[in-house]
């Protein structure tokens, strides 16, 4: 099984961008899934996570108001839209399938794409 994360670029303070991870050799809206991020000499932060129904999301405070978190069964995708870009959005991004979710939390991720990069230039 993998999931394949696309949408990545460079963009400008202020623009956007949407990720997508589309889910191969599994059916992802078995599973709750989120987004992750990284930079060098830092830890993998949790960014957004969202619940196998679509019903339940969880935003880390830095990208509240922001970022949208959705999925598209249909297309065995998640998106997540992130608007009003900053550069410390700046990360290699990744996609994962998550234990479980809260409004207020989500649980390390467990099975990861590969990344892509998003770049926020000031």
């Amino acid at each position: 099984a993998q999931l394949e994360e696309s949408g990545g670029g460079t963009v400008q303070a202020g623009g956007s961008l949407r990720l997508s991870c589309t889910a191969s050799g599994l059916t992802a809206g078995d599973y709750d899934m989120g987004w992750f991020r990284q930079v060098p000499g830092k830890e993998r932060e949790g960014v957004s996570c969202i619940s196998r129904s679509g019903g339940n999301t969880y935003y880390a405070d830095s990208v509240k108001g922001r970022f949208i978190i959705s999925r598209d069964s249909d297309k065995n995708t998640i998106f997540l839209q992130m608007n009003d870009l900053k550069a410390e959005d700046t990360a290699v991004y990744y996609c994962a399938l998550v234990q479980a979710i809260g409004s207020r939390f989500c649980s390390p991720g467990y099975h990861w794409g590969r990344g892509a990069q998003v770049t926020v230039s000031s």
